[in-house]
């Protein structure tokens, strides 16, 4: 099983030897907890949705380029500062998944990286079924 980096070009990484913000070991892809920070360090968005939505824009891109979609997320695990505000994530949540929606955990958390950072969210994802059919489709 060989291990590869996934890069989208709309998605910032982190500094060298902190970590990588997708990893695939084929059919499983892993994504590491994302936040609305940009590679210039500032934060879009001022809200639960808001950031939550910039979350799940950086997943479908890291997603895409390992052949798969949306719909591939099997696990989600959302950090949040405020449970009270978790339905503005879940409306976020709407906007990108459709069917069943993954299975999901939901934890508050004292702090995120910085004040200003309200959710971050990690995920697992299986490509088998999408890369399967777009491979047939080729």
């Amino acid at each position: 099983m060989k291990r590869i980096r996934i890069y989208s070009p709309k998605v910032p990484e982190a500094p060298p030897q902190l970590w990588s913000n997708c990893m695939t070991v084929e059919p499983l892809l892993f994504f590491s907890g994302l936040t609305a920070r940009q590679a210039d360090g500032s934060l879009l968005g001022d809200n639960e949705y808001e950031q939550a939505k910039v979350i799940f824009e950086k997943m479908r891109c890291l997603i895409g380029e390992a052949g798969g979609v949306m719909n591939d997320i099997m696990k989600l695990t959302v950090f949040v500062t405020n449970i009270k505000n978790n339905t503005e994530v879940w409306r976020a949540r709407r906007e990108f998944f459709s069917g069943d929606f993954p299975a999901c955990s939901l934890v508050e958390v004292r702090a995120l990286i910085n004040p200003e950072t309200l959710v971050e969210i990690e995920g697992i994802a299986y490509l088998g079924s999408s890369t399967a059919t777009a491979m047939a489709a080729e």
